[in-house]
This record gives C-alpha cells, sequence and structure tokens, in this order.
C-alpha cells in the first residue's frame, strides 16, 4: 500500500488565513484555556519578557489584573478563539505624542499565516484612530528573533536601528532592533 505524500501546494492554500478571518477584542477570564495554548510554550515566549506560565491560576491571575484592565491589550482572535494577543502600553508626561510601546505573541500554530502581520496593522490603526493625539508606535525586537522583526517590515513600520545591549532579557544582554510607525505613515488606514 502507498502511503499519500502531503501536496504542499494544496497545504499552503489551506493553511492560509485571510485578514478578514482575524479580529481584536479584550481578553477575558472566559479565554484562561485559550490563553494557556501559548503563554505555556516555551517556543512562544522565547524572546518574551515573562516566562512561561505554569498554572491556570497565574494565567487566571494576568487576565484579572493585567490584561482585563490594561488601557490597550487585545486577544488575536480567529472567529471569536484567542490565538494570541497584542498589546499597546501608554507613555505619560514628555512621551505623550507616543503610544508607546507595541508587543504582539501568537501562538505556534499560527506562525507563518500572516496572523501576526495582519493583527499588528488592525492595532495599530485602531490605536491612531481611538486616540488622534498620537504620533507613534514603537516596537522593540530583539535582533534575533527574524520572523518578528519580518512581521514588522510587512505591517508597514519603518527600522530606525539597532540598540546594543538594550535590555536584559532571560538573563542575557540583548540587542534590540527599534521600529516605529508614525499617525501619518498610516492615513489611509485610519478610517478602516
Amino acid at each position: 500500500m502507498e502511503i499519500p505524500r502531503p501536496d504542499p501546494e494544496r497545504e499552503s492554500h489551506a493553511a492560509a488565513v485571510s485578514p478578514a478571518d482575524i479580529t481584536l477584542r479584550p481578553l477575558s477570564i472566559d479565554d484562561v484555556d485559550d490563553f494557556m495554548v501559548w503563554a505555556t510554550d516555551a517556543n512562544v515566549t522565547r524572546f518574551c519578557t515573562w516566562e512561561p506560565y505554569k498554572s491556570r491560576d497565574e494565567a487566571v491571575s494576568f487576565i484579572t489584573n493585567v490584561a482585563a484592565p490594561h488601557p490597550w491589550f487585545r486577544a488575536i482572535c480567529l472567529g471569536d478563539r484567542p490565538i494570541g494577543a497584542v498589546s499597546v502600553t501608554r507613555n505619560s508626561g514628555g512621551d505623550r505624542c507616543r503610544a508607546g510601546e507595541m508587543g504582539y505573541v501568537l501562538a505556534h500554530g499560527h506562525w507563518g499565516k500572516g496572523i501576526a502581520t495582519a493583527a499588528v496593522k488592525m492595532a495599530a490603526a485602531a490605536v491612531f484612530r481611538e486616540r488622534p493625539e498620537l504620533e507613534r508606535v514603537e516596537a522593540l525586537v530583539d535582533v534575533e528573533n527574524v520572523a518578528s522583526l519580518r512581521v514588522l517590515e510587512k505591517a508597514g513600520f519603518t527600522r530606525e536601528g539597532t540598540l546594543r545591549k538594550y535590555v536584559v532579557l532571560k538573563g542575557k544582554s540583548r540587542d534590540m532592533v527599534m521600529f516605529s510607525l508614525l499617525s501619518t505613515d498610516l492615513l489611509p488606514l485610519r478610517h478602516q
């Protein structure tokens, strides 16, 4: 009996996700089991500032005390099911013209399908729409996180430069690449 070989052409079409299938919404306590899929995965958290979650209780505490009250923390959803998250921190003081730093995370099973790029575009457009006084959104990416560098480039962010030994990540000094997106870069998307 011959074992059928996978057809890469067919699989790539099956794996494709339309941007229309992706939504952003607040993460809720009802999402804890979906959250655990990516938050416990060491591959996903490799370049994150946090370690993989070890318990459901930790996840419930994070969603309740950090994600829910956060001014801009959204679940990245396919249908209504969370498969990742995107957030934008809010700066204060002299940095008021900036939205702060954007961060995102996506479940490993959904990498390479354009989902993160679409979610980053949607998040940036939404943040600029909701806060018209903002001029800038930044994102910092580890120089070794090639996939995330590519996400920001495809999302229209400008690579500004490398910040050498900028952050200590999991006990090691790391070089980070600074990206930015200005509100004027997004003018066609502001009304979507």
